[in-house]
């Protein structure tokens, strides 16, 4: 026996005014939420004016915000086409609310079904399914659906927001401490050597590319990691860039070769290293890290996850790279 659709009081049925009707169709939908403005909303354009008083102290590198920022531009933009197609399903849905009303006042066991506790139940019942013409089962589901992913954009979207706003917050506190770092690495030049040297030496095969043009401090770093633990592929160093490379204030230690993923083995060195460079970054003077997409920033030494930039090399998962201030 093929089961009846709950229905409405007569009452409450010829209550409902068109407008009504579709405001009430989106609120009974289970499981969503719509992404409404906050009062106390970041505003990313604030954080990047601040962001950008905070160049000279770290030395015009930014880059854990800067990805951040890339971030929640791109969820505004996922979120701004999101919208549109939520606006035009619940069009499309309140069209078929229209016609049912106009034809009558009775409405088709679809809407009924949609007001029930449990609408989304529906989907997964064939029998109540039958009830659907398959035009509006197709509406009403891409309705809930793109419901639920404007309001998992809105929540991701926030989320970046907070964690930018945080980022520039934990800057602005540690800004006075960077800058007195910078000047006493300034005046020494050269980091204090290690309490247990490496035994380790620099064998030809690990000088790269730009190997010479490093700048003393950057040299030290790097000449301290090879000879600690030595170099499977060539360090590069010094190279036209409008990065720290561009300077010489920083290398990569690679670890493979032709953009390939490392070894099982590599990677393992590729992580000791940069527990190494962490954990010797007051001593060595080391401004950043990024490895396997990610970017430690000494000023709040966090691992901050970076976007995708469509290559093992250019995602950081073949090479180590250290900046130095």
């Amino acid at each position: 026996m093929t089961p009846t659709p709950p229905s409405f009081p007569r009452g409450r049925r010829a209550a409902l005014s068109l407008t009504a009707l579709a405001a009430a169709i989106l609120v009974a939908l289970p499981g969503t939420a719509q992404a409404e403005p906050d009062d106390d909303e970041v505003d990313i354009d604030e954080l990047t004016r601040r962001a950008e008083e905070l160049e000279e102290t770290y030395d015009g590198e930014l880059l854990q915000f800067t990805e951040i920022k890339q971030r929640v531009e791109k969820a505004e933009e996922d979120l701004e086409e999101i919208e549109e197609r939520l606006e035009s399903s619940r069009v499309g849905v309140s069209t078929i609310a229209s016609t049912q009303y106009k034809s009558g006042g009775a409405f088709d066991p679809a809407f009924e079904v949609i007001f029930s506790s449990d609408p989304e139940e529906m989907f997964a019942d064939a029998a109540t399914l039958a009830y659907l013409g398959e035009s509006q089962a197709e509406q009403i589901a891409e309705l809930i659906a793109t419901r639920d992913e404007a309001a998992e954009v809105a929540e991701e979207l926030q989320s970046e927001k907070d964690e930018a706003a945080e980022l520039i917050e934990e800057l602005e506190a540690e800004r006075e401490n960077v800058a007195e770092r910078i000047k006493e690495y300034e005046e020494q030049q050269v980091p204090d050597p290690p309490e247990t040297p490496g035994n380790g030496t620099i064998p030809e095969s690990a000088k790269g590319w730009g190997w010479s043009g490093a700048t003393p401090r950057m040299a030290a770093i790097r000449d301290e990691i090879v000879m600690r633990f030595g170099a499977p592929y060539p360090v590069g160093c010094l190279r036209s860039s409008a990065d720290d490379h561009g300077t010489g204030q920083a290398c990569d230690f690679m670890m493979s070769a032709n953009g390939a993923l490392p070894s099982a083995e590599n990677k393992a060195l590729g992580m000791q290293i940069s527990q190494y460079a962490i954990d010797n970054a007051d001593r060595l003077g080391v401004k950043y890290i990024i490895w396997e997409q990610q970017i430690w920033h000494s000023a709040n030494r966090q691992w901050k996850w970076m976007e995708d930039r469509g290559s093992y090399t250019q995602n950081h998962y073949d090479h180590v790279h250290i900046s130095s201030y």
